[in-house]
C-alpha cells in the first residue's frame, strides 16, 4: 500500500462513520452524504418496499414508522458468534459479516462515485482493544473486521489505531510537547501519548477499554426509564404467595442497541405475557410488550440518545423524555443529576484507562502537557470533569468530535511507514 493513491481512509464507528483521502498533503472528507462529513452506522432492511437504507435514510425509516428490520451498533459485535449466525432477511440468508460488509461497500462505491476513482485499498481505524479484557475475542474482532472489508471489495486493508490517527491530525502544538489523545466514541475509549518532532508525530503508548457512548446510553435507559416498563417491580411466584423481583435481562437487552433486535421473538412475548399475568403491576409490563410487539426499542433508545445530548448540551438542569410513542402521555425526565449517577462509574473507569495509558508510557499526570478531546462521547461533562481533576495542569484542546480519526486516517493514507 506504499504511496498508492487509491487507498480510501475509513472511520468504521459503532455510532457513526466517515471516509476520506489525502489531496495534496491535507485530509480531504468525503460527503457520504449530501452536506454530511458522516453517515450514521445503520441499516434498515424495508421490508414494503424489498430495499436496504443506510445512514440517516435508515433512521428516519424507523422514525417514520416504515415495517422492517432496523439495526445499528452493529460494530460491538465483531468478535462475537453472532457475527456469523444467519439470519432471514427479505428472503435472504445473511450473517453480520455480510451486514457490515454491504455497509462497508456503500462508503466505497460512494466514495468511489464522488472521488471519480476506483478505491483497491482501505486504511481503517481500530480501537486499541475491541476487548481490553479477552484476548482471543480481541484477536478476533480483528479478523471479523479484516473480512468484512474483504468482502466489501476491497483487495486488502491495513488499520491505524484510532486514537493515533487523531494524533496525525491534532493541529498544531508545541514541539517537544507531551501530549495525551481521548478518544471516546460510541463503543471504546482510546488513548494515546504522542509528541510531535517537526512534521513527525510519535507514538510514545496507546491503550483504550470497551466503554464508549452506547453504554452511556444502556445505563440512563436501565436506571430511569426500565422502572416504567416494569423493571424492579415485583412478579408473583406461580404456586405460592412468594414474590420475585422482574428479571433484569430482558430490561438490560433492551437498553443495549446492538441487541435490541433479538428480542424481537415469539419466546420473548411469551415471557413478556407470563410477565403481565403474574406482575404486582401489569401496566407496567404492558408497556414493555407494546415496546417488544410494535418494535418500539429502537425509538425508546433514540429518546434517551437525544436527551442526554440534550441535557449535556444546555445550561438547564432538566430535560423531557417523551415516551408517547408507547403509551399516551407517557413520559419522563432526565436531570443533571442522573447523568452522573449513571455515567459516574464509567467516567472513573475511562480516566483509569487514561492512567493505564500513562503507566505503560512511564509517565505521570503531570508530565501531560495537553489533552486532546476526541469523539462525540469525549463531549459529555462528566467525562470532562474527570480529565480535569485528574490533569489540572494540562491543557485542554477539543478536536472536531466526529472528524478528528477521519481527518488523521485521510493524512496517513499517503503515508509509507503504515505498511
Amino acid at each position: 500500500m506504499k504511496n498508492t493513491p487509491n487507498i480510501l481512509g475509513i472511520d468504521f464507528g459503532t455510532s457513526n462513520s466517515a471516509a476520506g483521502i489525502n489531496l495534496n498533503g491535507s485530509p480531504f472528507i468525503i460527503e457520504l452524504e449530501p452536506g454530511e462529513q458522516t453517515l450514521p452506522t445503520s441499516v434498515f432492511f424495508d421490508f414494503e418496499n424489498r430495499k436496504t437504507m443506510f445512514g440517516r435514510p435508515a433512521n428516519c425509516a424507523l422514525i417514520n414508522g416504515y415495517d422492517g428490520r432496523y439495526m445499528r451498533s452493529f460494530k460491538s459485535i465483531l468478535g462475537t458468534s453472532l457475527m456469523h449466525e444467519p439470519r432471514r432477511i427479505m428472503g435472504e440468508t445473511l450473517t453480520f459479516v455480510e451486514i457490515i460488509a454491504r455497509f462497508l461497500q456503500t462508503i466505497k462505491t460512494r466514495a468511489e462515485d464522488i472521488c471519480h476513482t476506483q478505491f483497491h485499498y482501505a486504511l481503517s481505524g481500530r480501537p486499541v482493544h475491541f476487548y481490553s479484557n479477552d484476548a482471543e475475542r480481541d484477536v478476533q474482532a480483528l479478523r471479523d473486521l479484516h473480512e468484512c472489508y474483504e468482502r466489501a471489495g476491497f483487495q486488502d486493508v491495513k488499520f491505524l489505531n484510532e486514537p493515533e490517527a487523531a494524533a496525525l491530525a491534532a493541529g498544531p502544538l508545541p514541539e517537544g510537547a507531551t501530549n495525551l489523545i481521548i478518544d471516546i466514541g460510541g463503543g471504546t475509549s482510546d488513548f494515546s501519548v504522542f509528541q510531535t518532532n517537526g512534521n513527525q508525530t510519535n507514538i510514545i503508548a496507546s491503550f483504550g477499554a470497551r466503554i464508549g457512548g452506547t453504554n452511556f446510553d444502556k445505563s440512563i435507559s436501565f436506571d430511569h426509564v426500565m422502572p416504567l416498563m416494569g423493571r424492579g417491580t415485583q412478579i408473583r411466584k406461580e404456586l405460592g404467595n412468594d414474590l420475585l423481583t422482574a428479571p433484569n435481562a430482558i430490561y438490560q437487552d433492551l437498553a443495549t442497541w446492538e441487541k435490541i433486535p433479538f428480542l424481537y421473538n415469539v419466546a420473548t412475548l411469551h415471557n413478556v405475557d407470563q410477565m403481565i399475568r403474574d406482575g404486582v403491576y401489569p401496566k407496567l409490563f404492558e408497556r414493555l410488550k407494546t415496546i417488544i410487539s410494535e418494535q418500539f426499542g429502537h425509538e425508546l433508545a433514540f429518546a434517551v440518545e437525544n436527551a442526554k445530548i440534550t441535557l449535556n448540551l444546555r445550561d438547564n438542569h432538566v430535560t423531557p423524555i417523551d415516551l408517547n410513542f408507547i403509551e399516551h402521555d407517557l413520559a419522563t425526565t432526565l436531570e443533571s443529576k442522573d447523568l452522573g449517577t449513571s455515567l459516574g462509574g464509567y467516567a472513573t473507569s475511562i480516566g483509569d484507562t487514561a492512567n493505564e495509558t500513562l503507566r505503560i508510557a512511564n509517565l505521570t499526570p503531570e508530565e501531560i502537557d495537553t489533552i486532546i478531546f476526541v469523539g462525540g462521547s469525549s463531549q459529555m461533562s462528566a467525562v470532562q470533569a474527570e480529565f480535569t481533576a485528574r490533569f489540572p495542569r494540562a491543557k485542554q484542546k477539543h478536536q472536531a468530535a466526529f472528524t478528528g480519526v477521519i481527518e488523521g486516517l485521510a493524512l496517513a493514507t499517503a503515508y509509507p511507514f503504515y505498511d
